[in-house]
């Protein structure tokens, strides 16, 4: 099975999303190159060296412990710092929880810096895909928009589940780039732990209680 959002790595947003349609089932536009781990298609992958000229290194330095990781509050001082956000309100507590959980594969409920470099290169993808449809650059999109990114970015879901996902992340029918990043982080997350378990690649897998609670309640 091809699993939705993992053509490019953080989903693979092709540019065909106005009016494009994805019937459940069908291959994913774009799916097969092989993208080295961390890369977005149309974006280099994440390297795992360092240089004190790195400006992502120093916003990343100025912020971390002494071991060397960030946890939640340390990474949203870090993405202000940094202005990723751009024009943007800078990313909530919360969305910075979920963004470490995304790559928190130790549960340590920290960051190092090859994840940092990891989420940037996600961060900086999914805020293009946003200003793509943010034509209007009111800072939020619409439903429907948000519902034709996330087709695009090669999920393939009911449309149920994509109604449920896109109230969940509006505010007065409007999402904000804050939850819009959320939504992305918490989709490319869950994918990958369901994927990580679907042995067979069939879209089916038996979950132990427990197991289920420590993936989904940590993101």
């Amino acid at each position: 099975m091809a699993y939705p959002g993992y053509g490019g790595g953080f989903g693979n947003f092709s540019g065909q999303m106005p009016g494009m349609q994805m019937l459940m089932g069908q291959p994913v536009p774009g799916e097969g190159p092989y993208v080295p781990p961390g890369g977005y298609l149309g974006y280099p992958a994440y390297s795992n060296s360092y240089s004190a000229e790195d400006p992502m290194w120093r916003y990343f330095t100025d912020v971390a412990g002494q071991d060397g990781e960030v946890d939640a509050e340390e990474l949203q001082k870090c993405l202000t710092q940094s202005g990723i956000s751009g024009t943007y309100s800078p990313f909530s507590l919360e969305t910075c929880r979920i963004m470490i959980a995304m790559l928190d594969r130790d549960y340590t409920g920290k960051m190092g810096f090859n994840e940092f470099k990891e989420l940037w290169t996600a961060l900086n993808g999914w805020k293009q895909n946003f200003v793509t449809i943010d034509q209007d650059q009111s800072g939020t999109v619409e439903h429907h928009e948000l519902n034709q990114a996330i087709v695009a970015m090669g999920y393939r879901l009911s449309p149920q589940t994509l109604s449920a996902i896109v109230k969940r992340y509006s505010k007065n029918g409007r999402i904000f780039f804050d939850d819009y990043v959320a939504c992305c982080v918490k989709l490319r997350a869950l994918t990958d732990f369901f994927r990580r378990r679907d042995h067979l690649q069939q879209g089916v897998v038996n979950f132990v209680y427990d197991d289920f609670l420590q993936g989904t309640m940590t993101i």
